[in-house]
């Protein structure tokens, strides 16, 4: 199997769900007395808070260097929002980082839809690292709230949801974000913030529900199989 390196602390509510959702995923194929061999490194959420983008990548580079020389095959980030980061880090280390779009997009053409609103926090709604992505290699459309309603988004996210607060009021606004983008032509939903599928579940939408840190893990666990199956 490889050893995959993960890259949390975005918020470590974040962290242990991709950590419990791989462990869960690898125990399906390998025996839940068993589980995979991963490297974490968790970060100070802080780093994120702090909107400085070239601190950001620098970080990233820096922790994506120190997960290659201590052996990982690949890079997993778990959380979208990091994302932004890939441009700058990819090219410079000689592994992988397994993309969190390239499963929104796999899910998207499986199920047949070619317009996805895409929710989050606002650099994760206002930022290309997503949208870009989906177009360039799936010829998906991308739709976002309107500017008045980016910052409230961003509020729940960073000050309830990252805190592991989640309120009746979040999952309203959440509904009537969707609603709207529906409205302008949305045919599914991209949870884009980890925390997004544990406040609205697919019981909650009347519309397709693209969760990003499911099909991210399912990623992961494809990729560390992925010699062995062979």
């Amino acid at each position: 199997m490889k050893l995959l390196g993960l890259i949390g602390g975005t918020s470590w509510h974040s962290t242990i769900e991709y950590y419990k959702l791989i462990n869960e995923l690898a125990g399906e194929r390998m025996g839940h007395e068993q589980n995979p061999a991963l490297l974490i490194y968790s970060q100070n959420i802080q780093l994120m808070r702090e909107q400085d983008k070239e601190k950001i990548n620098r970080t990233y580079l820096d922790i994506s260097q120190k997960l290659e020389s201590a052996g990982a095959a690949g890079i997993l980030i778990c959380a979208n929002t990091p994302h932004m980061v890939y441009d700058f880090v990819q090219p410079q280390i000689g592994i992988p980082i397994l993309h969190i779009a390239e499963a929104i997009g796999r899910k998207a053409k499986e199920k047949g839809l070619q317009t996805l609103g895409l929710l989050g926090n606002r650099p994760t709604m206002t930022g290309n690292f997503i949208p870009s992505y989906l177009k360039k290699h799936f010829d998906i459309k991308t739709l976002i709230p309107d500017p008045e309603y980016i910052d409230q988004s961003h509020y729940f996210v960073s000050k309830e949801l990252t805190l592991g607060k989640f309120t009746e009021k979040a999952k309203a606004f959440y509904q009537d974000q969707m609603k709207f983008l529906a409205d302008k032509g949305a045919e599914g939903m991209i949870m884009g913030c980890t925390e997004l599928p544990l406040l609205i579940k697919e019981e909650d939408s009347p519309y397709p529900l693209i969760s990003t840190t499911q099909l991210h893990a399912e990623m992961a666990v494809d990729f560390i199989f992925e010699d062995k199956e062979e």
